[in-house]
């Protein structure tokens, strides 16, 4: 399968701050074949220029992917969905939110969809939780929702990603638990070096910045990894890095937020493209990398930045962050001496691109 290098639009500039058809030209033009599209982005759009209709947004969005030669990986966040108490808004996600991501991702042109585990925080009115760590409801909520998508026409997958700060849901370990019981074709999963290495290997509320058997739980988690997981269930991998912080990330620090776990406010502010050492970077992002190929993967291949650099509103920062992203997947590809291959359909002709898939 021949390998295309997507980025995520979200990753080339804050939405609000820097709009979707600049970075999908900055993308294009730095040689991306791929997208993910936040749905924040598609948002910003639909009420900057189509009175808040994302059916008009999504068709723009296609026709200029279209015209860049830009293909749609997936639509995501599909956010708070399984193992919620309140089975009301489970119905309500699922009768009135999903019809509409279905319709849009249609138009887009996308079969995937992404559901990250369930961070939602408790109730802020009583403290009280507001998720289930019960893992028959959550398997039993993905079936759900995948029977749901099998059923359109055409059908739609759904991957799953565990986030290193999410509730009940936190390690690849889980997510594959989840997806191996809920056994539906179309759920998958994403393998992210960042949500991986953030929960078993860097505590970013430490000194050190790391856990304190980092390297050991690190070796053991990928050799799990390697040894359990079926590739076929790997729908889309993420590879990214993570800025080591000049201080634990307590109620002291900037990147603070009451009630936020450490990890996701790390997450939002200090992620980084592989190889910026000189930036801060420190996960060990080739050596998990490493496990995720090692499976055999073939596919999709995603840098997914966030960080508090796309905040800045100078018009350049997409672009900055682009070249940046194209620069690390390089690299990438240089040292774990990866098997590229142009796409047929190309419209890069100057760079030889992977034989995977991939995403910023």
């Amino acid at each position: 399968m021949p390998n295309r290098l997507g980025i995520g639009s979200m990753s080339l500039g804050r939405p609000g701050i820097h709009d979707l058809p600049t970075k999908l030209h900055q993308a294009s033009r730095h040689g991306y074949e791929g997208i993910e599209l936040f749905f924040d982005d598609l948002d910003c759009l639909a009420h900057s220029s189509f009175n808040g209709c994302h059916i008009a947004a999504a068709r723009e969005v296609r026709r200029l992917c279209e015209s860049l030669h830009l293909s749609i990986i997936c639509l995501q966040p599909f956010l708070f969905y399984e193992g919620l108490l309140d089975r009301t808004q489970t119905e309500h996600l699922l009768t009135e939110k999903l019809p509409k991501w279905f319709q849009i991702a249609h138009i887009l042109n996308t079969d995937l969809i992404q559901i990250p585990s369930n961070f939602l925080p408790p109730d802020p009115a009583t403290g009280a939780p507001r998720t289930t760590g019960d893992l028959s409801l959550i398997v039993s909520d993905l079936q759900r929702i995948a029977d749901l998508g099998a059923a359109q026409s055409p059908p739609f997958r759904f991957v799953y990603e565990a986030l290193a700060w999410g509730t009940h849901i936190s390690t690849w370990e889980q997510a594959w638990a989840v997806v191996s019981r809920a056994n539906r074709p179309n759920l998958g999963l994403c393998l992210d070096t960042f949500n991986l290495a953030a929960r078993v290997y860097a505590d970013p509320a430490a000194p050190s910045g790391k856990t304190p058997h980092a390297e050991t739980d690190l070796a053991a988690s990928l050799q799990r990894l390697r040894a359990i997981v079926d590739v076929k269930k790997v729908f889309y991998i993420q590879i990214v890095d993570g800025e080591r912080l000049s201080a634990p990330l307590d109620e002291n620090h900037p990147f603070h937020v009451p009630g936020q776990p450490p990890r996701m406010s790390w997450s939002r502010n200090a992620r980084l493209f592989p190889f910026e050492e000189d930036r801060g970077g420190y996960l060990p992002v080739l050596d998990v990398a490493r496990a995720f190929f090692d499976l055999g993967f073939e596919g999709w291949v995603s840098l997914e930045l966030f960080s508090r650099t796309l905040a800045d509103p100078d018009p350049a920062t997409p672009e900055k962050h682009a070249v940046r992203g194209w620069r690390a997947w390089r690299r990438l590809v240089e040292a774990l001496k990866l098997e590229v291959s142009t796409s047929p359909s190309s419209h890069v002709s100057d760079v030889s691109l992977p034989s995977l898939h991939h995403r910023l």
